[in-house]
């Protein structure tokens, strides 16, 4: 007998804990990061404290490497291995079109930049305590603005088509039809997602706060 027969399929594997981790933790966190930013929204009071209860969550470094750093490299670096092998899904999904799995690609290579420089100038420089203020100084500059918009909506679209091809790749969406269902929920998170993203820069930008009813001291 061949040892390939009984040999684990290493590639298969991957690409599955791949997808999973696009979904838990990365994605979880994207939504948590979303949530919590809109806090934005109501009042700097309110974006101040819950930026403070998260400063201050303990074992924060191990969390953040656990939970958010370690497994969002390894997404982030094995779809780029995986996109370089040229390894595409959409001759299985033919339904969808080229075009999401290009899109789902460009995304994340976008993603993955914004989501480095944002370390960089909100976590590494600032050790992870700016203020609204601060963020909203921040968001002053028009070529910073510009470019956290296209990283927003880019950490969307790649997060609302991952939500489909998870559920391809899991056996959660087998047939022609629950793939289709799956792609229309995964374009409705990516739209509700950058519909919120972009409601939380104009509320940095132009010190916005609609929900400001909602804070009570």
């Amino acid at each position: 007998m061949s040892s390939t027969t009984t040999r684990p399929d290493t590639s298969y594997l991957l690409r599955k804990l791949h997808s999973f981790t696009g979904i838990l933790p990365v994605g979880a966190f994207l939504a948590e990061h979303f949530w919590s930013n809109s806090a934005a929204l109501v009042s700097p009071e309110k974006y101040d404290a819950i930026s403070y209860d998260l400063q201050t969550i303990p074992f924060r470094p191990l969390v953040e490497w656990g939970a958010i750093f370690l497994p969002l490299l390894f997404h982030s670096l094995y779809g780029m291995y995986i996109w370089i092998r040229g390894k595409s899904n959409v001759s299985s999904y033919p339904w969808v079109g080229n075009w999401l799995y290009s899109t789902q690609r460009y995304t994340g290579l976008i993603a993955f930049v914004y989501i480095g420089w944002h370390l960089y100038t909100q976590r590494w420089l600032t050790h992870g305590k700016s203020t609204y203020v601060e963020v909203q100084h921040f968001f002053q500059n028009p070529w910073f603005l510009a470019f956290t918009l296209i990283g927003v909506l880019a950490c969307s679209f790649h997060l609302g088509i991952g939500i489909w091809n998870f559920m391809c790749k899991w056996g959660l969406a087998a047939t022609a039809n629950a793939q289709r269902l799956a792609g229309r929920l995964g374009i409705a998170v990516a739209l509700i997602f950058s519909l919120v993203g972009v409601l939380i820069l104009i509320g940095f930008r132009y010190n916005w706060h609609p929900f400001e009813f909602y804070y009570t001291k």
